[in-house]
């Protein structure tokens, strides 16, 4: 792809940027609603079976997904026109989902700027390491990495860590306005857990609300993981990585049934939203169709992105992944080479 063809591309892209209100107003009561209602399904079923609550459970998981998309779109400001309005409601969206507004946006701006760049590692993003990084390692950082890329740790104690206690916490560095937002958001969540015990009792509230946690956790940390983490998927060093390479070529066309689409809030359209991230989720789907160029982007159906399970480390000489076995038939090199930990 030429510098001609980038520019073209976001221009083709810049007319589907502009949120709608009244879109976006409809997105929220159309996703809290429902998962309001569910959830006090899921508490009333309680009363029968635990085994008849996962139905709904399983449905408020869902809508907690895209209880998140709402809350990701208002951290790119684009949910909204207006910027107070983003960050009220991505507030709000943050304390359902247990992440701090302005903690995850900035994090996340940063996986934006540095996405497929090895240089630039470390900052929301998945821990990766090249095949070259591996062989060089210690043992210890072998084992760490591994023990990182199992699929058990990564889905299931991924959110444990991820929701429950690294957003409880400031990053170093943070400004005075971060951490204020990290301590409302802390409080706010404290609340509202208090406030449901007392309703529903503690023991109810964690077998609903716990339920739901775990799988949205799950489906959350997949989506971001299989959207960068395909066969052909973009690295670069530095002096070689390019921005709208990295979103089309680097991120994923995620073509999945139209109600996971739905509940999963369109994120599967990533190489757009990586392309302009102020296009509203809703429009996403929308500027894929209707930009040419889009049409030939790596493309992954649920049946195929299960392959992504084996891939774990980025071989920078035939620029793809590979699993741990593979790398017993590709030859280390001499080169001695700086391994990039996880920050």
């Amino acid at each position: 792809m030429t510098i001609q063809n980038t520019k073209n591309l976001r221009k083709q892209i810049a007319p589907f940027e502009q949120s709608t209100t009244k879109e976006s107003i409809w997105q929220i009561i159309n996703t809290i609603g429902p998962f309001l209602i569910l959830w006090y399904l899921a508490y009333m079923s309680l009363s029968v079976s635990y085994w008849l609550t996962l139905i709904p459970a399983i449905l408020a998981a869902g809508f907690l997904t895209r209880i998140f998309i709402i809350f990701h779109d208002c951290t790119h400001h684009s949910f909204f026109k207006n910027r107070r309005a983003n960050r009220i409601v991505g507030t709000c969206m943050g304390v359902l989902t247990l992440f701090p507004f302005d903690q995850w946006g900035h994090e996340h701006s940063v996986h934006h700027a540095t996405s497929g760049n090895l240089d630039k590692r470390g900052t929301g993003d998945i821990w990766t390491l090249t095949v070259d990084e591996y062989l060089a390692a210690p043992l210890k950082l072998r084992f760490a990495y591994r023990f990182y890329r199992n699929p058990l740790v990564m889905f299931g104690l991924g959110p444990i860590y991820v929701f429950l206690l690294k957003n409880r916490f400031n990053r170093k560095g943070a400004r005075k306005k971060e951490k204020m937002n990290t301590y409302l958001t802390n409080a706010l969540i404290a609340v509202l857990v208090v406030l449901l015990c007392l309703a529903v009792g503690w023991q109810s509230f964690l077998l609903v609300q716990g339920t739901i946690f775990m799988i949205s956790g799950s489906v959350g940390i997949w989506l971001f993981y299989v959207q960068h983490t395909f066969e052909d998927s973009y690295f670069e060093e530095n002096e070689e990585w390019e921005y709208v390479l990295a979103a089309v070529e680097g991120s994923s066309f995620y073509k999945l049934p139209k109600l996971m689409q739905f509940l999963t809030g369109n994120i599967g359209y990533h190489h757009v939203h990586h392309l302009s991230p102020r296009v509203p989720n809703y429009k996403l789907e929308m500027a894929h169709n209707n930009t040419e160029p889009l049409e030939n982007v790596p493309t992954i159906t649920l049946a195929t992105s299960l392959q992504s399970l084996r891939f774990r480390l980025w071989d920078e000489e035939n620029k793809n992944f590979v699993s741990f076995k593979d790398i017993k038939y590709i030859t280390k090199k001499s080169v001695p080479v700086q391994v990039k930990s996880e920050l």
